[in-house]
């Protein structure tokens, strides 16, 4: 009984971050991160400024929020949607197509990625970690793809993962100086590159 009374409070604020984390996505998305305020944030997550910052002490903190959370949603449709690497194209033409409904979020995460790039920033530790792992997934599914004759040749799967993740980001960076720039078909052109027919059996 004890236990059931203790688990009330932590699921009302794990319930409550999400609202505010939700609100804070809105309103990055519309005003853009500099513009969008705590007040306006909080506001339109229903509490008050004081309450907010009981959760979150800057919109630092809820900018790193609003992207762990898209990098979670990501990657757990991903790996519904990927079951082998035959599919890994249509998949990332369509997170490329989502990502460009929210210019200002990809716009915001690259910057805070390049940021991050400096060992004593805050968001350092988080994106090392999110390199680290899109490149062991995506290496993982290159060296089936080796097995099986079906990787470049003389390309090692380590090489081709970091060369898609390249890819993808930096496709994303140009999109955002030319909103009128195809990074769907670019995306699935490298890919056929990378990968190729396996050869046939005597």
């Amino acid at each position: 009984m004890s236990q059931a009374k203790a688990r009330g409070p932590y699921a009302k604020t794990a319930a409550r971050r999400a609202e505010i984390v939700r609100a804070a996505r809105d309103c990055f998305a519309e005003h853009g991160f500099s513009k969008a305020s705590l007040r306006g944030i909080a506001e339109r997550a229903g509490i008050t400024h004081a309450g907010l910052l009981h959760h979150f002490q800057n919109k630092g903190d809820l900018l790193a929020a609003v992207l762990a959370e898209r990098d979670t949603e990501e990657w757990q449709y991903g790996e519904s949607q990927v079951a082998d690497m035959g599919e890994l194209g249509p998949y990332l033409g369509e997170l490329m197509r989502h990502h460009q409904k929210s210019p200002e979020l990809m716009r915001l995460w690259l910057e805070l990625a390049a940021a991050a790039a400096r060992p004593d920033h805050p968001a350092h530790g988080y994106f090392t970690e999110r390199y680290g792992r899109v490149r062991t997934n995506f290496a993982q599914g290159m060296h089936g793809k080796a097995q099986r004759g079906e990787l470049h040749q003389n390309l090692a799967p380590e090489h081709a993962a970091t060369l898609l993740q390249a890819v993808l980001n930096g496709l994303q960076l140009q999109w955002l100086l030319d909103h009128d720039l195809d990074i769907v078909g670019p995306v699935r052109a490298f890919l056929d590159l990378l990968f190729q027919e396996a050869p046939e059996s005597d």
